[in-house]
């Protein structure tokens, strides 16, 4: 008998959001880490989403959403300034 395989749950994003594309960041423990491209009304935008189990399904606690390019620049820019410190 051949194995099914198991496909990814999607993200719990809801209308007028429409889910064009998203990377699993990480997901144990009752909590779901994701890069998510949305659209809406027209307009594109990447979305970094914290989603929490609970007996309904998952529910959001954190979202922040990256605009533009210009706007990821000047993030990434300051992350990579203050990842040294980590090392």
């Amino acid at each position: 008998m051949p194995e099914k395989k198991m496909q990814e749950e999607k993200p719990p994003i809801s209308p007028p959001l429409k889910v064009l594309e998203y990377r699993t960041i990480s997901k144990g423990f009752g909590w779901w880490s994701a890069v998510v491209l949305v659209e809406s009304w027209g307009n594109k935008r990447l979305c970094l989403y914290l989603w929490q189990k609970s007996d309904n399904g998952w529910k959001r606690k954190q979202k922040y959403t990256i605009h533009s390019q210009e706007r990821w620049r000047l993030i990434s820019e300051s992350v990579e300034e203050l990842l040294e410190e980590l090392q």
